[in-house]
């Protein structure tokens, strides 16, 4: 809750408003009885009219002024909640902005979304009922027992019972409730996660005729989430009708025995009838309570979860005297026995790895799957950061650069082409926003995207869909690489950026590439021989390490992992 605290700072004067007028409010709620006293008890002894409505006039003055209170509380109640909620939205996505892999992973994107979405609705609603009713309420009972005791305090037995009564059952509940409320937000976890992935992989399921399992999954998770809102939902909902009926009791044994008080004489009726109102007063300070209860719990524990995704740093950091490279040096990459392991995993993907790219050639990796070729490449921009041995970046090592710095002189063209919703021209501006349309004409065409462009009817304002859905597997990768030769970069890095594409593509393509980075610093990623066999240089990889190093018909001599490979693929007279 602390760092909900340091958040609410920014809005002190705001919730001092808030205090102000929630005490001008319980003043108006508690000082009207005592004039509904004072008119009974005048109407009764004697005609005084115009004290009656002079007291009547007073009562409406007063009851305006606490209308006008409620609204002003209810609109800086919604400001600073709302306000709040920004702020963590805004800070819980920044934070996870700068998350490495590792961090993503260890959170779940199932879970990173129920936290900037659910958890934070929690915390907003809240700090809402919070400023409105845990300021309002022991005013309230406060107040309402000080009136009690100053104006009735032969009646103040019965309200000691009330409130030890359900004060007694609010811990009950809470003690029951409370353990539930973690379990619940996790299962919302899980239930988004079977939902993301059953939309993600909807035509995978559709394919395997899975609906009636995946469905089967989904209720699974959905009957979970439901049994445990069911049992809070149950066990709270005993507190309204145990507070009304304290509340009745309360009011007939006001009125039984306080009847005896005045037929005594040691009580008057407008005393009698205020201390009904008190009672009542009092009872709703603590139904506040009650419903705080329920929600502030549950906050709290959504309030935790986001704090650990604020308070968890991650590992690939800026360095803290950053470097930058001499001109000469721009665009060569050199690792230097290089071995790395996934964390909490013992076994090593990728070990003592030593080779040199050197700028104006293409560098090739190829191996058989899981061999470490991806997780080769992605130590160079600091997805990951290397468990042993140092990879240099224009003659730097990669962790001495400012990870902005560092990563302005990569073109990047993942594995898995993903594009963003917008137009298909912010996508490929996407690498350079300072792109003319001329730039963008070209970008296209060498990344051979431009006649399916010219095809679509709006050209280059071409909606995309979120992720890319409404476009080919082919289309997305063209797309992608066109967005990585925008930011016309030093370095290109191609994960395997080519395996969606036909032959015929893939040819014409690498050959305008060719043109295109003839003096940048290439480095691929593939399973085809074909795309790799022209390379300057071709690292094959087996089991984490390189068991091949040289160009195409060196290594078939040479090594016989990668001659395996291109027999599998092409004839004898092919290669």
């Amino acid at each position: 809750m602390g760092k909900i605290l340091s958040y609410l700072k920014k809005y002190w004067w705001q919730i001092i408003l808030v205090i102000v007028f929630v005490a001008i409010q319980a003043h108006t709620d508690l000082t009207l009885p005592e004039y509904m006293s004072k008119i009974v008890d005048t109407g009764i002894t004697n005609s005084d009219m115009d004290y009656i409505i002079k007291v009547g006039i007073e009562m409406i003055l007063l009851t305006l002024v606490g209308v006008v209170s409620t609204i002003i509380v209810g609109f800086f109640s919604a400001k600073i909640s709302s306000g709040l909620a920004k702020s963590l939205r805004k800070d819980v996505f920044e934070s996870v902005s700068n998350f490495s892999s590792e961090e993503i992973n260890k959170f779940s994107q199932s879970s990173l979304l129920t936290r900037t979405t659910n958890d934070i609705q929690q915390i907003q609603m809240a700090i809402f009922m919070v400023l409105r009713m845990l300021l309002m309420a022991p005013m309230m009972g406060i107040g309402g027992i000080t009136k009690v005791v100053k104006n009735s305090p032969s009646l103040t037995w019965i309200i000691a019972i009330s409130v030890a009564a359900l004060f007694i059952i609010l811990i009950l509940l809470f003690s029951i409730a409370m353990p539930k409320f973690k379990i619940l937000q996790k299962l919302i976890d899980r239930l988004n996660l079977v939902t993301r992935e059953n939309l993600t992989g909807l035509r995978v399921i559709r394919a395997f005729n899975k609906e009636e399992y995946q469905e089967q999954k989904f209720n699974k998770a959905s009957k979970d989430l439901t049994s445990v809102n069911l049992f809070v939902n149950r066990v709270m909902i005993i507190l309204q009708p145990a507070t009304m009926l304290i509340m009745n009791i309360t009011t007939i044994a006001v009125i039984w025995f306080g009847s005896q008080y005045v037929d005594s004489g040691t009580l008057q009726i407008g005393d009698m009838m205020a201390f009904i109102q008190y009672s009542m007063q009092i009872m709703i300070s603590f139904m506040m309570l009650s419903m705080l209860f329920v929600i502030v719990p549950r906050a709290s524990i959504s309030a935790n979860r986001i704090k650990e995704v604020l308070n968890t740093k991650s590992k690939i950091k800026d360095s803290k005297n950053p470097k930058l490279p001499e001109r000469e040096n721009i665009g060569n990459i050199e690792f230097n026995n290089v071995s790395f392991s996934y964390p909490d995993s013992d076994e090593a993907v990728l070990n003592d790895i030593s080779f040199i790219a050197e700028k104006g050639k293409t560098t090739a990796f190829i191996g058989s799957t899981g061999s470490g070729k991806s997780t080769l490449i992605n130590l160079i921009p600091r997805f990951y950061d290397v468990t042993d041995g140092e990879i240099l970046v224009n003659g730097i090592d990669v962790r001495d650069y400012k990870l902005s710095d560092l990563r302005d002189y990569i073109g990047y063209v993942p594995q898995k082409g993903i594009l963003f919703s917008g137009t298909i021209k912010s996508n490929i501006k996407y690498g350079n926003d300072n792109l003319s349309d001329n730039e963008i004409e070209n970008v296209a065409k060498v990344s051979q995207s431009y006649d399916f462009i010219m095809e679509k009817d709006n050209k280059y304002n071409t909606e995309i869909s979120q992720g890319g859905k409404n476009v080919s597997g082919g289309q997305k990768q063209r797309l992608s690489i066109a967005r990585a030769l925008a930011k016309n970069p030093a370095i290109f890095i191609f994960d395997d950026s080519f395996s969606a594409l036909d032959f015929k593509t893939d040819r014409v393509l690498r050959k305008e590439l060719k043109n295109y980075t003839k003096d940048a610093t290439v480095l691929i990623v593939a399973q085809r021989i074909s795309t790799i066999m022209n390379a300057d240089k071709i690292i094959v990889l087996d089991e984490g390490k390189i068991v091949g190093m040289g160009k195409h018909k060196d290594l078939l001599k040479s090594c016989k992992i990668y001659k395996e490979i291109a027999l599998s693929q092409l004839s004898k007279e092919e290669l």
